[in-house]
């Protein structure tokens, strides 16, 4: 019997101002649909359809590229007339598990939690019940449908609208995910009705249809009261940016991680940072990015993707999709490009580029400089002004420097070249020939000396600019 999940994400959200479904905007750098299929995901749900509506091919390119450790499929929803409607268009995918429990979300709540959703799943089956809301206590109730409990589960759930007094005194509130015996909910879905106002099917009927059957309906309060909370607009998008920004800091807290001040810090979920290590201002770490023990990220980083080791020291670097290595010190103004490899102790200064390259153990690259398609070995020197020639216009071509070379400053390599183990290119120089073992490759154009060359300019410039005033006292 398997267990398995409907994510409703066909919203347009119009007050979002987006061309995007609504379940595309982003919560700390992933779409809000993303956290949910993540929480289904670890609460080991086996299979999830997510129903698109509004620029379906947006999602569904979405969902292709993103890493599904579950079965994701989806469901069209052409026209968005509610809930229930949405979940009518997955009637195959519910048949398909009609001995199981299905439950169901929605793609723009991201801060569901698998804790919460195997909680309610596990007091769903053991209570024999045929539907079971997610529910939440919150200090600020207003504008939630109460939950109105008896001493067998659920009695009722009543909008905000048509409390009573002592109704809105209630701070228990529906967080709109409820797991659903499968087969029962397939027997009651043809039977909502839409006779309302907006001609609507609401899923909230499915509960009503279930107990009045004499089926049993029942609630599970979540720990995490955040679970209820949703994105109609930006402004509430940005509170979810919020919330989320700062419990993620908290968690990092608590596992030793420093904070100079949290002013301009975004951390992704899905980071991880060692013990001891310092975080800066203004510091961005995005993705799966994994960072070690006792290192120091300082103000500006962007790292995204990257696995950096322990006691490192980045300083205004912007890296992506790659890797760096114990006790490497990076910065200010350095780029590594994706799949840049900087092994231990490295030393990498200002304004330098890099680029799908391998740069080996405790080789300095100084400042002013772009290593682009390159393996370079250990203890290598690099001079300020030093470019890997990598392109002719056409392909791409790489260039490999050996053990203790010595890059002098303002030099071409040209690539595809090969610099020996040992080997010294004097400054100034083009190298377009392999330079082997332990020479000195000197590559240079024939110095031409113009005698007052420099008079003669000066004269000129002189010359022009004396024309330039006679002719503004003309005018005069």
């Amino acid at each position: 019997m398997a267990n398995n999940a409907i994510v409703l994400a066909g919203g347009q959200g119009k007050r979002m101002k987006t061309e995007a479904p609504k379940v595309l905007c982003e919560v700390l750098g992933e779409a809000m649909v993303g956290w949910v299929l993540d929480a289904c995901e670890d609460a080991g749900l086996e299979k999830v359809c997510v129903i698109k509506g509004y620029k379906a091919e947006m999602l569904e390119e979405y969902l292709e590229k993103r890493e599904n450790k579950a079965d994701v499929t989806s469901v069209l929803q052409a026209e968005q007339l509610g809930t229930g409607h949405a979940v009518m268009q997955a009637k195959a995918f519910l048949s398909e598990n009609k001995d199981g429990n299905t439950l169901v979300l929605n793609g723009d709540a991201p801060f569901i939690d698998a804790a919460t959703i195997n909680g309610a799943l596990e007091q769903h089956i053991s209570g024999g019940s045929a539907v079971t809301v997610v529910t939440a206590h919150i200090a600020d109730p207003k504008g939630y449908g109460r939950i109105i409990r008896s001493e067998s589960g659920l009695e009722a759930i009543v909008e905000h609208k048509d409390c009573t007094p002592e109704q809105l005194g209630i701070d228990e509130v529906n967080s709109g995910c409820y797991w659903f015996r499968t087969a029962d909910l397939i027997e009651v879905l043809g039977e909502i009705k839409n006779n309302n106002a907006q001609g609507e099917y609401y899923l909230t009927d499915c509960i009503e249809l279930l107990m009045a059957k004499g089926r049993k309906a029942d609630a599970y309060a979540s720990e995490n009261p955040d679970v209820v909370l949703g994105a109609n607009d930006r402004r509430a998008l940005l509170e979810l940016n919020n919330i989320a920004r700062f419990d993620v800091i908290g968690r990092h807290l608590d596992n030793g991680v420093e904070f100079v001040c949290t002013d301009g810090v975004i951390i992704g979920k899905d980071v991880k940072i060692g013990c001891g290590t310092v975080i800066g201002a203004n510091v961005e770490l995005r993705g799966k990015t994994v960072i070690g023990s006792g290192c120091h990220i300082r103000t500006g980083c962007i790292i995204e993707n990257c696995t950096i080791g322990n006691g490192v020291d980045l300083n205004y670097v912007q890296a992506y999709e790659s890797v760096v290595e114990d006790n490497a010190k990076i910065g200010p103004f350095v780029q590594l490009r994706p799949d840049s490899h900087i092994m231990r102790g490295v030393k990498i200064g200002d304004f330098v580029e890099v680029k799908n390259s391998t740069v080996g153990e405790y080789t300095a690259v100084a400042h002013l400089t772009y290593v682009g398609d390159s393996d370079v070995g250990a203890n290598v020197n690099f001079g300020c002004g030093v470019v890997t020639v990598n392109y002719n216009g056409e392909k791409k071509f790489r260039t490999t420097i050996g053990d203790n070379a010595f890059i002098g400053c303002n030099t071409n390599l040209v690539a595809p070249v090969k610099v020996g183990n040992g080997a010294y290119t004097a400054a100034g120089s083009t190298i377009t020939k392999d330079v082997p073992d332990n020479a000195l490759a000197i590559e240079r154009g024939t110095t031409q000396i113009k005698e007052n060359y420099g008079l003669r300019r000066l004269r000129h410039h002189c010359e022009k600019l004396e024309k330039a005033r006679a002719q503004e006292k003309n005018k005069d």
